[in-house]
């Protein structure tokens, strides 16, 4: 499911494309001008795993916070600009590592040429980002609508405005909100050229639909091999955004990062409040990286034996539940609360134990 068909290109300290890991992106909702609350959000999102931040720079004060952005926080960062070509080259000069631009709508060729030249000095690289909403009005007109064709053309006319200039440092989307378009629209062009392709499925919706709608169509290309970074789409929290893309490449078997999470759907048989336990559990392991599985199972069918397989995990019974670590029952617990509270401690001690692990182990390799 590798996508080595695209050649590799650096973002920062990423490289992108190639069989490289799909890189995990997403972007802040905050005023970019307020540097404070961009940068807190900018952290919450590498706690959850972002590897790359996309930021609105919709006029020149936006542009002129870029510097102070960049110089707190370590992930590589990408500027969305539009219309104005003087905004892509202050946020290059502020040592932003990418843009996101069309580059038909920045101006004149000496606006294009100006920019090509500014992301050549600074080694940038610049995502061509077509949308099932901004295609040109021609190309609407040739193929009576914004379909999969329309989008591809119109993707490939803004990537020869920078291939003309000796520039091919280039990253490609095209986003529908139309699952099906979009899965038709990245096949075909995956075909006809080898740039490293930034999936997604653009208005997605909500953290429910949204989610939906991401996985399937998001899920399809990368099993096809297509796709070499990716940002889900939702109208949510952007932290959710990278939770959700994690578990899209966990699915499939690309990445994984953190601990997996087991519990099962409820039915009749269970006897425990397993929603507000699973809830908890989530939140609580949200930003960890620990390479554990969790289970939190509510009932004696599925229960014991899914909680017998993890690291640590939790079989419920009537107002009891049965701690298993490692297969071993370690714990018989009776009240809703108190099986919390158990559950909470056990599994802060396996993540003590995880980490001092990990100390451990760095510690031998950095040995001499």
């Amino acid at each position: 499911m590798k996508n080595s068909r695209t050649r590799i290109i650096r973002l920062g300290s990423l490289s992108i494309g190639g069989g490289e890991p799909v890189v995990v992106q997403s972007m802040t909702n905050t005023d970019t001008r307020d540097v404070s609350a961009t940068l807190s959000q900018i952290a919450r999102l590498e706690a959850r795993g972002c590897e790359a931040v996309r930021l609105a720079v919709p006029d020149m004060a936006a542009a002129r916070a870029l510097a102070a952005i960049r110089e707190g926080t370590g992930l590589p960062l990408i500027a969305d600009i539009h219309f104005d070509y003087r905004l892509a080259i202050s946020a290059l000069e502020a040592g932003v590592e990418g843009l996101r631009i069309n580059p038909g709508n920045i101006g004149s060729h000496e606006h294009v040429n100006r920019v090509v030249d500014a992301a050549k000095a600074h080694g940038a690289v610049i995502r061509v980002g077509v949308n099932s909403g901004s295609v040109e009005k021609a190309l609407l007109h040739k193929y009576g609508g914004s379909c999969p064709e329309a989008l591809v053309e119109s993707a490939l006319g803004h990537v020869r405005l920078l291939e003309e200039r000796g520039f091919h440092n280039i990253k490609i989307s095209l986003k529908s909100s139309s699952v099906l378009h979009t899965i038709s629209a990245y096949r075909k062009l995956s075909t006809v050229c080898d740039y490293p392709l930034h999936i997604g499925v653009t208005e997605a919706g909500g953290l429910m639909r949204g989610t939906v709608k991401s996985a399937v169509g998001l899920g399809i290309l990368l099993h096809e091999g297509i796709g070499d970074t990716l940002r889900v789409s939702l109208t949510a929290d952007p932290a959710e955004e990278v939770t959700v893309a994690w578990e899209i490449l966990r699915a499939l078997g690309l990445r994984s990062r953190g601990p997996e999470i087991i519990s099962c759907p409820t039915c009749g048989r269970t006897e425990i409040d397993l929603f507000s336990l699973a809830h908890a559990v989530e939140q609580r392991l949200a930003e960890s990286t620990a390479d554990i599985k969790v289970a939190v199972m509510g009932c004696v069918v599925n229960g014991p034996g899914e909680a017998r397989e993890a690291d640590l995990g939790l079989a419920g019974g009537r107002d009891k539940g049965i701690i298993f670590r490692k297969g071993k029952v370690i714990r018989s617990v009776r009240g809703q609360e108190a099986l919390l509270t158990a559950f909470m401690e056990e599994l802060q001690q396996l993540l003590t134990t995880k980490e001092q692990a990990s100390c451990v182990s760095a510690n031998a390799i950095s040995l001499p």
